[in-house]
């Protein structure tokens, strides 16, 4: 059987040219992509890293000897397919900066202070109805060298795999409200608002902790009209 794919959803996702963003420049292709079939091996497996999720990896709290600094929150929420049905065994796996700014990387000298106490990675398997939930720090913006006073929106970064190696997908999630998104050339890079827009986490009154932990609600929906932005599409 051949698989047709609807290239038209394919403008929800950023073109790997986006010249505001400097680095996609030199990284971008020069010429068409040509269209690779996928063995047989590439597309059954392996299943990559769900065995080794242990229980406590999604909560980015509570790995160090002390409890992170910063605004302790909770994201959650469901990766859907297209019809908006849950998406069971996806494994979840998210980086950020600290409440800082800073990422634990030697390539990160931003003058921010490090937190022994938080690595910012953690991942999570959703459940039978496709439902993950983190807690983590909230992230701060950080300077990144774009442009004269380029400052990056607080965002986390989210990888989704699926049953086989070459089903990874990468999106940001950022927070509603924030002042820098006219000024970010890689949130701007997604051209349609609407698509844009589901990059936006929105806050969750009903199941923040109170006296504990605002949480976030954050759908990734993996492909067709209402897809979110990926990086890597």
């Amino acid at each position: 059987m051949t698989l047709v794919y609807p290239v038209q959803s394919l403008v929800a996702h950023p073109p790997r040219l986006s010249p505001g963003y400097k680095s996609t420049v030199k990284r971008s292709p020069t010429k068409p992509l040509i269209p690779m079939r996928h063995t047989l091996s590439e597309l059954t497996g392996p299943v990559y890293g769900h065995e080794t999720v242990r229980e406590g990896d999604h909560d980015l709290t509570i790995h160090g000897k002390k409890e992170p600094i910063g605004e302790r929150i909770i994201v959650h929420g469901h990766v859907l397919d297209e019809d908006g049905r849950g998406v069971p065994n996806a494994l979840v796996e998210l980086w950020q900066a600290n409440s800082c700014g800073r990422y634990v990387h030697v390539v990160d000298q931003h003058p921010a202070p490090l937190d022994p106490n938080f690595t910012g990675a953690g991942r999570a398997q959703t459940d039978a109805q496709g439902y993950y939930r983190f807690v983590t720090i909230k992230p701060g913006a950080y300077p990144w060298g774009n442009h004269h006073n380029a400052w990056r929106p607080a965002h986390i970064h989210f990888s989704v795999f699926g049953y086989s190696f070459v089903s990874r997908l990468v999106t940001q999630m950022y927070f509603p409200g924030d002042p820098l998104f006219p000024f970010d050339p890689i949130f701007n890079s997604v051209t349609d608002e609407k698509a844009r827009n589901r990059m936006i986490s929105s806050f969750d009154l009903e199941n923040t902790k109170p006296d504990w932990a605002l949480c976030y609600r954050f759908n990734i929906v993996l492909r067709g009209r209402n897809a979110t932005p990926m990086e890597n599409k």
